[in-house]
């Protein structure tokens, strides 16, 4: 398995498995599956209503999978922004695990929101970042970090204008942002901005398959990428799937993917991704894809009479 060198010195899996719309269900299939296949990258979150899950599921693979052996991510949610809720909402995740520390914490999105508030539903359940501002968040998640219980901290969903800010203030530079990345979205401004500061990219909806994808800078629908004629044109000349594609498209850069999937053939199909190569002729022919188009668009953040903004939220990254 391909590996990428964090600030820390620490080495993070370049093929993890996502676990977002992950069914409690079938989270154990889906995780022993993965890490029996060679997967040693579990990404979670608390907004995504599983740890618990995910985390009797991690004390059974200890058996078999030692600790230090796995890379675990969580993520810090928009309502425990305020500097005294970070800590309370790792400890939180950090029981759910069942883990007494986690490899990386990320902050999920640029958006805060009050104490409890899953999603918003009225204009009093926002709370700006001139009230919570991110260096603030920052240093309590630096905080955490020098208490040894995460060993690396990053962002999610961050532009580079907004990481260009909190860098200039950070003690601890961020060593993740982890974003939105396919061939539809190819982020450019974020992958040059990431070379030159350091930064590991990981991308979420790598195979651009959870729900339909919107475009921004032209007006058009693509067809889903799994079915590009371009892309099964490159598959079937290397013998792979659509999906291999992707990942192997991803890792050539350098760039952490963290493909989704709760079945047990099809997780073990996108780690055959990461042992594909792909040459300078595919990576030129799918570098023309690109399109502006999101799919985690962050549009419910801006419902309600928000602070938040389409525009603001990304800083014009589209």
């Amino acid at each position: 398995m391909k590996h990428f060198q964090l600030p820390t010195g620490e080495k993070i899996p370049a093929l993890g498995l996502g676990t977002y719309l992950s069914p409690p269900e079938k989270i154990e299939r889906a995780i022993l599956s993965a890490l029996d296949a060679g997967y040693r990258h579990i990404d979670c979150a608390a907004i995504y209503g599983n740890e618990k899950h995910i985390g009797a599921v991690l004390k059974k693979a200890f058996n078999q999978y030692p600790r230090k052996d796995l890379w675990i991510t969580s993520k810090l949610w928009c309502d425990a922004h305020k500097p005294e809720d970070v800590l309370p909402a790792l400890t939180r995740t950090l029981e759910d695990l069942g883990l007494d520390y986690l490899d990386l914490y990320l902050i999920h999105w640029p958006v805060a929101l009050k104490r409890g508030v899953e999603l918003p539903e009225t204009r009093e359940d926002y709370l700006t970042l001139e009230e919570v501002p991110l260096r603030t968040t920052w240093r309590a998640m630096e905080d955490c970090a020098d208490r040894g219980i995460v060993r690396n901290i990053g962002v999610s969903n961050f532009s580079t204008k907004k990481l260009t800010a909190l860098l200039s203030t950070a003690a601890i530079p961020p060593a993740v942002n982890q974003i939105e990345m396919h061939p539809y979205q190819q982020q450019r401004v974020q992958v040059a901005f990431a070379k030159k500061h350091d930064i590991t990219l990981t991308a979420y909806c790598p195979l651009g398959s959870v729900g339909e994808a919107r475009t921004t800078r032209k007006g058009c629908t693509p067809p889903p990428l799994l079915k590009h004629p371009l892309i099964m044109t490159i598959a079937k000349k290397h013998g792979s799937t659509a999906a291999q594609v992707l990942i192997a498209w991803l890792l050539k850069q350098d760039i952490v993917a963290i493909p989704k999937s709760v079945t047990p053939e099809r997780i073990q199909e996108n780690f055959k991704g990461s042992e594909l190569s792909l040459d300078a002729n595919d990576m030129r022919v799918i570098a023309e894809l690109d399109m502006g188009a999101r799919i985690i668009d962050g549009k419910v953040f801006t419902l309600h009479n928000s602070p938040y903004t389409f525009e603001n939220l990304w800083d014009g990254e589209c």
